[in-house]
């Protein structure tokens, strides 16, 4: 696999899972029961990136390790799909 493309596959999977790890352990201001006036009660309560980033690193490099594996060992390829 080609370097640019490995880099451009790690940044697309860090992207999309940034979306699914963003809830993890987020309390709103609601659940912690001091609402800032002028916010909504579904906002968080504490603004956490730097840990949401480190988690979603964590997780991405995983997934991307998953990817890696099955593109360079070739585990499915075009071929095992059926044709219409």
């Amino acid at each position: 696999m080609d370097f640019v493309l490995a880099i451009a596959i790690y940044i697309f999977i860090w992207w999309i899972t940034l979306f699914a790890v963003l809830p993890f352990g987020v309390r709103t201001q609601h659940e912690d029961g001091s609402v800032v006036p002028g916010t909504p009660e579904s906002a968080p309560a504490k603004q956490q990136m730097a840990r949401i980033f480190l988690i979603n690193t964590v997780v991405a490099t995983i997934v991307y390790a998953i990817v890696y594996v099955v593109i360079v060992y070739k585990l499915i390829t075009p071929d095992m799909f059926p044709y219409p």
